[in-house]
């Protein structure tokens, strides 16, 4: 059992009544609060904590990297949810110290979603918010699963940052979400879950299609263009998404998988002999 569904457990079972004081200290449980039914618990929450439009209002007492742990003890939350693989582990270990109840999520695959909501409504009472929604997202993925898994397979760079240009391995939640579209991430095997790469790296990979976030490569396709014997560059496979969307373990995951399902459906088109 993961040691955040122990720390949850003994919280319920120490407690005469569900929390009513939560902080979030990462943007995507914030929204995945809100979605099981709990935002209006949340009394402080972290920087770019955006989704839904009402966590906009909710003071911030830090970022994901730094907390402002007197605020934090101040607000004498019965709650602190952290991100086990985002918060840095001696930010999480100090607030344990301070005899605060934390309860960790790990959210770095899509199952992980469902499993947070899920855990949230047992802390919060709100368990039937929590499982309608959870049951809505585990079935909008596995319907994409269903309808890709015997679609073509493409070569697929996905990259996360220009300068240094970083992508992503094959534990990392993007990478799953190209993966159930038929895409193979062409750095899934590298040890990092974010490592910096050389352009070098990506013309030997000679992926057929580039996926980038919007955020940080405002034109991808500009930025690819002189790098014409890459085949994704020479056939007009090069594509930026929604980052707000691809890049936070929520359940607009959803959304996300739609669009690079149908981004690689578009890859394989133009990939096809004569087009």
């Amino acid at each position: 059992m993961r040691a955040g569904l122990l720390v949850l457990l003994a919280l319920l079972a120490g407690a005469a009544a569900p929390p009513q004081r939560i902080v979030s200290l990462a943007p995507h449980l914030t929204e995945l609060a809100f979605t099981a039914g709990a935002g209006d618990r949340i009394v402080a929450t972290v920087e770019y904590s955006d989704h839904p439009a009402a966590a906009r209002t909710i003071p911030r007492i830090g970022d994901a990297f730094r907390v402002d742990l007197e605020r934090l003890v101040a607000l004498h939350p019965d709650a602190v949810l952290v991100w086990e693989s985002g918060n840095p582990a001696p930010t999480i270990e100090r607030i344990r110290a301070l005899k605060l109840p934390v309860v960790a999520f790990r959210t770095q695959r899509l199952e992980h979603v469902a499993t947070a909501l899920r855990e949230i409504g047992r802390l919060a009472g709100t368990s039937e918010v929590a499982e309608r929604a959870a049951a809505d997202y585990e079935r909008r993925i596995q319907e994409l699963r269903d309808s890709y898994r015997n679609r073509t397979p493409l070569r697929v760079f996905i990259e996360v940052d220009d300068r240094p240009l970083y992508t992503v391995n094959g534990k990392q939640i993007i990478s799953e979400i190209v993966e159930l579209c038929g895409g193979r991430n062409v750095f899934a095997d590298l040890n990092e879950l974010a490592p910096a790469i050389g352009i070098e790296a990506v013309i030997a990979a000679n992926p057929q299609a580039i996926i980038s976030t919007d955020d940080t490569v405002p034109d991808a396709a500009a930025e690819w263009s002189r790098w014409r014997h890459i085949e994704a560059v020479r056939t007009g496979n090069v594509y930026t998404l929604r980052s707000d969307d691809i890049a936070r373990a929520t359940t607009r995951l959803t959304v996300a998988a739609e669009a690079v399902c149908r981004t690689l459906d578009t890859a394989r088109e133009r990939l096809q002999p004569g087009r």
